[in-house]
């Protein structure tokens, strides 16, 4: 099996044909203005040790080391082995709330930014467990569904925001009842939810949502975000700048409280456990520990390939060649002026 590892390196061979028509161009115009200077019988007299064969094949030369040393950049592998890995983990979907509230700066950069930067860190953490992303506000969203492509998951993780759900709100219950519908039961997998939220709930029949998943044997873990005594939350523009903070109709400003009650009571109903967010400490890292002692379930085998690299053998012919051109001169030799004669080329 053959493959690049930087495949993306093989756009440069695009300079390739440009470096073609640039050296025909040049040469070209090189002779247009050889020939306004002198007629072109005296072109011998004048330059009577200039070979344009040797300059051609001086320029072949170097075209062929760029081509070489473009390969080798882009890494030629071999595929050596095939295995066959088992995999083993757990299902855990993400509730990520993206309200308004989840601006406020009491726990820093951002209640958001804080949030985002540990699932990315737990998906850099993940080791055959599937992961998936609702994010919530008014109305839940899935981000990302269930997936063990870490790549792809911390991709989409960057593109949330705010705005990511137009509808605002806290819709702590309708984010539990769609990751409870979007498990796969086929699996035996153990299943869990972890909901990171400053916990204000604002619409749906949270009870309901909760016996809703403990009647699928999922557990809920909770994280708050936030302070009990409530902070203002900031408001930006367009450009990203902040404008104020956010008010209600009567022209006050809005606080923002972190509701713990709630958060803890979704966690211990369902078996999971309850955190508190600060400046100083990974909750999302305590949970996976936590959930490291859950029973991981085989779901499938995944065939890996060895490869080796085999840049060296575009690597070397490149430089030989670049050290060969070095001491081509463009000097006629005797006895190349003697071949082209008697075969009748020119230069």
């Amino acid at each position: 099996m053959f493959r690049f590892a930087h495949p993306e390196y093989l756009h440069a061979l695009y300079v390739i044909p440009v470096l073609v028509l640039l050296y025909w161009y040049i040469s070209r115009n090189k002779k247009k203005l050889l020939e306004k200077f002198a007629d072109r019988k005296l072109h011998e007299t004048l330059l009577p040790a200039y070979s344009r064969l040797k300059g051609l094949l001086r320029f072949l030369i170097v075209l062929t080391a760029i081509f070489l040393l473009i390969i080798a950049a882009a890494d030629p592998q071999i595929g050596t082995k095939i295995e066959n890995v088992k995999q083993s983990g757990i299902d855990v979907y993400i509730c990520l709330d993206v309200s308004l509230s989840m601006q406020a700066q009491d726990i820093k950069p951002s209640r958001l930014a804080k949030a985002k930067y540990e699932i990315s860190n737990l998906i850099n953490k993940l080791r055959g467990d599937r992961l998936g992303l609702i994010v919530f506000a008014g109305e839940p969203y899935i981000q990302f569904p269930l997936t063990s492509d870490y790549s792809a998951a911390n991709l989409f993780l960057s593109a949330v925001s705010v705005n990511s759900v137009p509808d605002q709100g806290t819709a702590i219950a309708a984010a539990i009842n769609m990751a409870v519908k979007s498990f796969d039961y086929n699996s035996k997998m153990e299943k869990v939810i972890v909901i990171i939220t400053d916990g204000e709930d604002h619409q749906g029949n949270l009870q309901d949502a909760i016996d809703n998943a403990k009647s699928k044997g999922i557990k809920i873990y909770t994280i708050g975000l936030g302070s009990p005594e409530g902070v203002p939350i900031p408001m930006y523009d367009q450009q990203g700048q902040q404008v104020g903070f956010k008010k209600d109709e009567s022209g006050n400003i809005v606080l923002t409280k972190l509701d713990e009650a709630t958060l803890k009571d979704i966690a211990s109903q369902t078996g999971g456990k309850y955190f508190r967010g600060s400046n100083y400490q990974d909750e999302l890292d305590l949970i996976y520990k936590d959930l490291s002692s859950l029973k991981k379930t085989e779901f499938g085998e995944k065939r890996v390939t060895n490869y080796e690299d085999r840049f060296y053998y575009f690597l070397a012919p490149a430089i030989i060649l670049l050290l060969l051109e070095f001491f081509i001169s463009e000097r006629k030799s005797p006895w190349l002026s003697k071949l082209n004669k008697k075969f009748g080329i020119e230069g």
